[in-house]
């Protein structure tokens, strides 16, 4: 007879699941012991459940579609929370397995027993299911297949009994196809056609599928024809990117600096993106980053497809025969001397490879990432969606999953490497071609320039303390080798090129650990509040400038 747990597994298979990134405990036993009987799922295990959710992440960013987790009762669901949630900002289809008690020993209270279903709706908002009995297990899964695919993409969380997957008599069900995507409303193109072209100053908003080549093809056309300007969210779930596609300014992270940039929009045009917001309240300062009297208008949300939206608005504006501007293959040469982050950024544009995945959680220490990567060959840039730190190194797991023919690059900053430091173990058990890059500053940079401008700059001696990671510091390199990951270190941006030229000629997980100052040092973080709110009081020109030195 089929138990519960081999016929979801064969459920899964069937649907096109592949992979299963796993921590499990004594109630996932009989899901674990049927991973023998279905050849067509690869087991991934992690040794923390955070980097199981973060790599399913990264597997659906790069394959376009879903990997199950497999996680252990309400525990492992926390422990997986924060990547889970980048993954619901990032809008992907991720199925979120989690095992739980039988349901005869829930009434015990046992230690282990909590609320399952109001900790997965902080990320499952919409399918969150108990499955009750193994003949109602398969069609409980297809439901929660359904879910994490259809538009928009969603974390689908099924709860697993342990009595459920062990129980026999359950049956394989087939799961649908995907349900088309919703039309693109006809009027909304038109009356977005009208504002472009009445000569108002009109920026497009891309975020999700609009920032793949063909929804960046037709956004430059529209560019090119019409002079509106295009802007990328702050933090894209996949940006492609490089010589021969057009270029995209992201939003920056700080909102000052994003006022900047919307200075004179009248029209903002969203396609499939939310109209900004700062991250963060600050004293005195608005979280609405739109200019005033800017007009908002949508011309395709997550549950529409952005490419045949902004196909619709070139076709309506007559801009299918205008070339789109692309950006020219250029690196920058390679560095030399001190190392410091800027200098690390500028061998990454250097040595990037074809068709690299690049994943950046460098923080403070990645703004120069941009510019010095923009005319590097072809790639795709995966970033911080939900601002959820630890999200790099488990991303750069799924990635290399989804894409083994193709190199994988990952840089994070030291703070947020230590969040989820077991997916090194991970890259190493799996021999994944990833080289992990990690900045160590030995300090939580950014919140030393959030202390500052949220107007607690006084603060000194215990404060500062709680952002200091130097006593004592950090040793990536020694901890990538205990963990089986080949580390160095880099002290000099001769030794970064070195060791950046070896990893990614030779097979297998690298780690290389950039000894770097702070990037936003002392000096530079007293003056940025002054410089920030100074800002609109200069001429537009002398802001722009501003902008670009700050953050390129």
């Amino acid at each position: 007879m089929t138990t519960g747990a081999q016929a979801l597994l064969k459920t899964l298979a069937d649907a096109g699941i592949e992979v299963c990134f796993s921590n499990p405990g004594t109630s996932e036993m009989h899901f674990v012991a049927a991973l023998d009987h279905e050849p067509r799922m690869r087991a991934v295990l992690t040794l923390f459940e955070g980097v199981a959710s973060g790599a399913a992440d990264g597997y659906a960013r790069m394959s376009g579609k879903p990997a199950a987790t497999l996680l252990h009762l309400g525990c492992g669901l926390g422990n997986a929370l924060a990547n889970l949630h980048n993954a619901r900002r990032a809008r992907v289809p991720l199925l979120n397995i989690v095992g739980d008690h039988a349901t005869t020993h829930m009434r015990y209270d046992a230690q282990l027993q909590s609320d399952i279903e109001t900790v997965a709706r902080n990320v499952s908002p919409g399918f969150v299911r108990t499955s009750r009995s193994s003949a109602e297990l398969c069609r409980d899964a297809v439901d929660a297949i359904a879910a994490a695919r259809g538009l928009p993409h969603q974390v689908a969380t099924l709860i697993l009994p342990a009595d459920v997957s062990w129980s026999e008599g359950a049956q394989p069900c087939a799961t649908p196809a995907a349900a088309a995507p919703a039309g693109i409303d006809g009027e909304a193109v038109r009356g977005i056609a009208k504002a472009i072209t009445s000569g108002a100053r009109t920026a497009l908003l891309l975020g999700g599928g609009a920032l793949r080549e063909a929804g960046l093809l037709a956004a430059a056309r529209v560019a090119a024809r019409h002079g509106v300007l295009l802007l990328a969210e702050t933090f894209p779930t996949r940006l492609e990117r490089g010589a021969g596609l057009p270029r995209v300014e992201r939003l920056a992270y700080l909102a000052e600096l994003v006022q900047v940039q919307l200075a004179g929009v009248q029209h903002l045009v969203l396609v499939d993106a939310k109209s900004p917001v700062s991250f963060f309240a600050y004293p005195g300062r608005p979280s609405d980053l739109l200019p005033e009297g800017c007009i908002v208008h949508t011309l395709c949300g997550p549950a529409q497809d952005a490419v045949q939206g902004l196909a619709a608005l070139v076709d309506a504006l007559g801009a299918g025969e205008s070339a789109p501007a692309l950006q020219g293959a250029q690196r920058p040469p390679a560095p030399r001397g001190r190392l410091t982050a800027a200098k690390v950024c500028k061998a990454v544009g250097h040595l990037l490879p074809e068709r690299a995945i690049l994943i950046d959680e460098a923080i403070t220490s990645g703004l120069m990432l941009g510019v010095l990567t923009a005319g590097a060959p072809r790639h795709d840039l995966l970033t911080l969606t939900g601002g959820a730190i630890g999200q790099a190194l488990p991303n750069a797991i799924g990635a290399a999953i989804a894409c083994p023919d193709r190199p994988v690059l990952a840089l994070v900053g030291d703070g947020a490497a230590m969040y989820t430091i077991q997916s090194l173990w991970t890259m190493a058990r799996e021999q994944l071609d990833i080289t992990a890059i990690v900045f160590n500053n030995a300090s939580y940079s950014v919140l030393n320039v959030e202390l500052d401008r949220v107007g607690a700059a006084a603060a000194r001696g215990k404060a500062r303390a709680q952002l200091d990671l130097d006593q004592p510091r950090l040793d990536f390199a020694r901890l990538a080798q205990g963990m089986g990951v080949h580390g160095v270190r880099a002290e000099t941006a001769d030794d970064l090129i070195k060791a950046l030229r070896y990893a990614l000629e030779t097979p297998g997980p690298h780690l290389i650990e950039a000894m770097v100052p702070e990037s936003l040092g002392k000096a530079k973080r007293r003056l940025l509040p002054w410089l920030l709110r100074s800002l609109p009081r200069l001429p537009r020109s002398l802001q722009r400038t501003l902008k670009a030195r700050i953050a390129p």
